[in-house]
């Protein structure tokens, strides 16, 4: 009975810390180097007076070096003002254990695609590369997200990041602020 009690015990244990598998939308190796990111994950959206905004993150490993992709899609009727990353945009990703990581935006200036669709709504989608530092990497693996701020070429957003986040867009349920703990061990 006790053998029988144990290997319950582990098996719930086991099962309990088990990583799911990484899934990647690009995982390439060819003779100029390899390159792999997973796949677009949704970090934040808001609804506000017919206008739509959504935070995407995706990890990217390009020869070794780890980056995070942000992909921002604003959805409106009225005039969209346009959010840019230039050299001093950064991702401030404050920790539910008090610590403050910093992502670095490359050194190129971006403010995205304005797209017009058939129901009459401007679209405007972003897409940002980011560079972690060395000192607070290892931070992002051991405690949850609960605030994000974005510094942009002439704004700055925050976005409170959730435990669960149920998307009006697609339906999918979203774990936000376990997002690094779960995925960066994808693009070591």
């Amino acid at each position: 009975m006790k053998q029988l009690f144990t290997l319950t015990i582990f098996l719930l244990t086991f099962t309990a810390f088990a990583q799911k598998p990484c899934e990647y939308s690009a995982n390439v190796t060819d003779s100029i180097g390899t390159y792999k990111v997973t796949n677009e994950y949704l970090m934040s959206e808001k609804y506000f007076g017919g206008n739509f905004n959504y935070i995407f993150f995706s990890l990217a490993q390009t020869d070794g070096l780890p980056t995070l992709n942000m992909q921002a899609i604003q959805k409106s009727k009225d005039f969209i003002k346009a959010n840019c990353f230039d050299k001093n945009s950064k991702i401030f990703l404050q920790l539910e254990n008090g610590k403050i990581v910093t992502l670095m935006h490359i050194d190129q200036e971006t403010c995205g695609t304005l797209i017009r669709d058939e129901k009459g709504f401007d679209n405007r989608v972003n897409t940002g590369i980011f560079m972690f530092m060395k000192d607070n990497y290892e931070e992002l693996k051991k405690s949850p997200i609960s605030l994000m701020r974005v510094k942009y070429l002439t704004n700055t957003e925050d976005y409170i990041v959730k435990r669960e986040l149920t998307s009006e867009l697609t339906g999918k349920v979203t774990h936000p602020n376990t997002y690094f703990m779960e995925n960066i061990r994808c693009v070591e």
